[in-house]
C-alpha cells in the first residue's frame, strides 16, 4: 500500500543516498497514519536494510556529523544541518537469561541478514511495528497495525516475545492516555504475570512523567495502571487508594462501576489538573509538580479514613490525611529519585503542596475573620509557588462537579485568594524576611542564638503585618528591646 509522503528536511538525501534500502519506522509513520502530519524532526528514526554498521556510518559521514552514542543498539547518530536523525541497523534482541527481565539482560545481533519485518517483528505494539519506505512511499505493515490503528486499539506486537521488557506495560498504559486508545484484553489478561521489579527507577519515573504530561486526560492512563498491575507491583500505595472509601454526599464522583473511592476522585482530580496546567500555560516543571501534587494529595487518606458519627449520620471522614500523606509522599518521591526538573525544585513543592491542600478552602471559609495575618502566612509556607496551590485547590473541588472538566477558567475561590494576594501586596520577593543578620550585627547582635532568635521574632511580626519595611522593623526592634530592658 502507498501513502502520501511524510515530508521532513533531508529526506531527499537519505533517498539518494540509500534508494530502496531506506525506511521511516515508529511513531512518526504511526502519527502520520492517525493525524497525516509529520510531528518532527527529533522524533524521526530511520532503518537502512542489506548493510552493517560501518557502511551506513561510511555512507553518512561526507554529508555531515556522525556519532557512535548509540553503536551498542546499531543505530548510527546522523546530524546535519543543525538536525539530528537515528539511523539504525536491522537487529533482533535475545534474552541470555529466561527468568531475567532486566533491559540489558539482552545480546543484540544487527546487520544486512537481518530482514525488515524481522526487526518489526521486535518491537512492542503492532501500530509500532509500521514501516514506510521513503523512495515510493510504499507501506511495509506484516503485523496489520494500520486495522489496530483504525479500531483505536492498542495490540501487542509478538505475545512470545512481549513480556521481554517490562517496560512496555507502561509504555502500554501511556499510549492508551496519549492516543485515546482501548488495550487489547490479551495484554490486560498477560499483564499480571510480567513482574516489573527489575525496572530501574529512572525508567519508572520517566514514564510516568509522559504520562501526566502528554496525555490531555492522565486518568486514563492511571486506570490502565490499575488494571495492568502497575499499581499493585509499583505503586501500592496509590493501590491502597482503590480500596479506600469516601463519603458519597461529600464525594459524588465515582469510578465506572459506582464506587466511591479516593481513587476514582484522584483520577479525576489530576485530569482537572492538567487541564489547568493547559490553560496556564506552566512550564513543564510546575505542570509536574501540580499533576504529581494532584496524583498523591490524598495518599494519607489509606491510613486515616474511618467512620465516624457527624451531623446526625455516620460519615465518612479522614483526619488529618494531609500531614499523614506527607510522610507518605516523600517516600513516594525517594523509591522513585524526584528531587529536581530542569533546577526546580520539584520534590519541595509536591510535598508543600499535598501539606497545604486544604488551607486555600479554609481561609475562604473563614474569610470574614482573616485578613494579612492569614494569607501571609501560607504565601511563605508555600515558598512563592501558591498560584500551583491555588490551581489543585479548584482541581481538587472541581472533581466533584458532574462536568469536572467542563470549566474554562477557575471558580470563585481561586479568584478570591488570587485577590487577596495583590490587596496585600504578597510574592515571593515581599515575602521575605526584611530583616536580615547584618542589620542587627550593626545594631550590636552578635552571630549566634540570641541573633537567631531576634530574626525569627521579626520575622513573625512581619508575617502578622506589624511593619513593611527595613526601617519599621528596626523602630519595632528598638521597642521591643527597650521593653525587655525596662
Amino acid at each position: 500500500m502507498k501513502l502520501p509522503g511524510i515530508d521532513f528536511p533531508h529526506r531527499g538525501l537519505f533517498t539518494q543516498l540509500f534508494g530502496d534500502s531506506v525506511f521511516l519506522v515508529g511513531g512518526t509513520v504511526r502519527d502520520f497514519l492517525l493525524t497525516g502530519v509529520c510531528r518532527g524532526v527529533r522524533d524521526i528514526d530511520l532503518i537502512v536494510t542489506g548493510r552493517d554498521y560501518g557502511e551506513i556510518e561510511a555512507t553518512l559521514g561526507p554529508h555531515g556529523r556522525t556519532g557512535t552514542v548509540g553503536r551498542s543498539f546499531a543505530v548510527v547518530k546522523f546530524t546535519v544541518d543543525g538536525k539530528t536523525y537515528d539511523v539504525s541497523v536491522p537487529r533482533r534482541d535475545i534474552r541470555r537469561d529466561r527468568d531475567s527481565h532486566s533491559h540489558r539482560n539482552f545480546d543484540i545481533q544487527a546487520g544486512p541478514e537481518i530482514s525488515l519485518e524481522e526487526d518489526l517483528s521486535r518491537r512492542d505494539f503492532t501500530c509500532n511495528s509500521i514501516a514506510l519506505r521513503l523512495r515510493d512511499n510504499e507501506l511495509v505493515d506484516p503485523f496489520n497495525g494500520r486495522d489496530d490503528l483504525s479500531r483505536r486499539k492498542i495490540v501487542m506486537t509478538g505475545p512470545d516475545t512481549f513480556a521481554d521488557d517490562p517496560l512496555r506495560i507502561l509504555r502500554c498504559a501511556r499510549f492508551a492516555a496519549v492516543l485515546g486508545f482501548g488495550v487489547d484484553p490479551e495484554i490486560t489478561s498477560l499483564a499480571s504475570s510480567i513482574p516489573l521489579g527489575e525496572l530501574s527507577r529512572e525508567r519508572i519515573q520517566e514514564e510516568l512523567y509522559r504520562l501526566l504530561l502528554e496525555s490531555h486526560r492522565p486518568s486514563e492512563g492511571l486506570d490502565q495502571y490499575f488494571r495492568l498491575s502497575v499499581l499493585k507491583q509499583l505503586f501500592p500505595e496509590l493501590d491502597r487508594l482503590t480500596l479506600t472509601i469516601q463519603d458519597a454526599e461529600f464525594h459524588p464522583e465515582c469510578d465506572g462501576q459506582g464506587h466511591h473511592t479516593v481513587w476514582a476522585h484522584t483520577c479525576i482530580t489530576v485530569d482537572a489538573a492538567r487541564r489547568c496546567a493547559r490553560l496556564f500555560d506552566l512550564p513543564e516543571a510546575e505542570s509536574l509538580a501540580l499533576l504529581l501534587g494532584a496524583l498523591l494529595h490524598d495518599l494519607g487518606k489509606a491510613e486515616t479514613t474511618s467512620w465516624e458519627f457527624k451531623r446526625g449520620r455516620m460519615t465518612v471522614t479522614s483526619p488529618m490525611h494531609d500531614s499523614r500523606g506527607v510522610e507518605l509522599a516523600a517516600a513516594f518521591l525517594e523509591k522513585l529519585n524526584i528531587e529536581t526538573r530542569h533546577g526546580f525544585p520539584l520534590k519541595r513543592v509536591v510535598l508543600d503542596l499535598i501539606r497545604n491542600h486544604h488551607r486555600i478552602f479554609d481561609l475562604y471559609r473563614n474569610r470574614a475573620e482573616i485578613g494579612f495575618k492569614a494569607v501571609a502566612r501560607l504565601v511563605k509556607d508555600m515558598s512563592g509557588e501558591d498560584l500551583l496551590l491555588s490551581l489543585l485547590d479548584f482541581a481538587d473541588r472541581r472533581s466533584r462537579e458532574p462536568d469536572p472538566l467542563g470549566f474554562s477558567e477557575p471558580d470563585e475561590i481561586f479568584h478570591w485568594f488570587r485577590e487577596r494576594k495583590r490587596e496585600y501586596n504578597l510574592n515571593s520577593e515581599t515575602i521575605r524576611p526584611l530583616i536580615m543578620g547584618r542589620h542587627l550585627i550593626a545594631l550590636g547582635i552578635p552571630a549566634g542564638p540570641v541573633m537567631g532568635k531576634w530574626l525569627d521574632t521579626l520575622y513573625e511580626r512581619q508575617l502578622n503585618g506589624e511593619f513593611s519595611s527595613v526601617k519599621e522593623g528596626l523602630r519595632l526592634f528598638h521597642e521591643i528591646k527597650s521593653r525587655e530592658v525596662e
